[in-house]
């Protein structure tokens, strides 16, 4: 198997602190990973040096084979679809649906004067807001979406460009049950597919990670201290020492995981 994603002894410092501390992780290809841990844990300064948009302090990063840094990073960011809260910030709160999604066919936030859309492109954007669910939402603005709709605009986004890599930092954060569901279904089927990009998702809870992911990591304090098949890292002796809790977790017969206190 293809090695996608690998990171050597990374540290990562941010002000003056030290978010990661001596990191090694590996994605291979047909892997689904979700890596989870407590506040503070550095679930999201990993990812986003995955997604090549945070360069380690020290070590080295390797996205599709290539060095971070000696590749042009837009090129990563056109392989590597990213949706975190960090991208949302950039965006114009006036953007429609549409017309964000479409623009990430160049790995860009807005349409620049250059870029001229093909049929092809038209006809993925509307492939990917139907699996989403957000066709009905294609003229509303972005400021107007719901958490939960914003959400899932994000993500088919974030595969409009057909990455390789998709990399979801929290995608379910805040949202309802319904909307949670909805989000959980869509991943659950795009991951089923054998054409679509490895995915690696960051969460604090068991219960949102899709029942077809096949490989888990486990942070505490900018470490990984465990990662592999996911039934092998999420036992309860594991996440009670990620989070520092006497904890209970297994799978119901949805195949969907679950966790409480002891």
């Amino acid at each position: 198997m293809d090695t996608l994603l690998r990171l050597k002894h990374v540290n990562f410092m941010r002000g003056g602190n030290q978010i990661l501390d001596d990191v090694s992780f590996q994605t291979e290809e047909g892997e689904n990973w979700v890596i989870l841990g407590p506040n503070g844990a550095g679930k999201t300064s990993l990812v986003s040096i995955l997604a090549a948009r945070n360069y380690p302090s020290r070590g080295t990063a390797k996205i599709l084979g290539h060095p971070l840094g000696n590749v042009p990073v837009q090129e990563l960011h056109e392989r590597v679809g990213y949706c975190s809260s960090d991208v949302l910030r950039l965006i114009p709160g006036q953007q429609t649906v549409k017309a964000l999604i479409l623009s990430a066919a160049y790995g860009t936030i807005v349409r620049g004067r250059n870029h001229d859309f093909e049929d092809i492109d038209y006809q993925r954007r509307a492939n990917l807001m139907e699996l989403f669910g957000v066709d009905n939402l294609q003229d509303r603005c972005l400021s107007t979406l719901s958490d939960g709709e914003r959400g899932r605009v994000l993500i088919a986004r974030a595969l409009m460009a057909d990455p390789e890599i998709l990399i979801l930092d929290e995608p379910v954060a805040g949202v309802d049950l319904q909307a949670r569901e909805l989000l959980l279904c869509a991943l659950d089927e795009l991951s089923s597919d054998p054409k679509s990009p490895q995915i690696v998702m960051v969460t604090h809870h068991l219960e949102e990670i899709p029942a077809s992911f096949n490989r888990a990591a486990l942070m505490k304090a900018g470490r990984i201290i465990d990662s592999g098949a996911i039934d092998e890292v999420l036992t309860s002796e594991q996440l009670s020492k990620a989070f520092s809790l006497p904890l209970k977790c297994g799978r119901g017969d949805n195949n969907r995981w679950w966790a409480h206190a002891r």
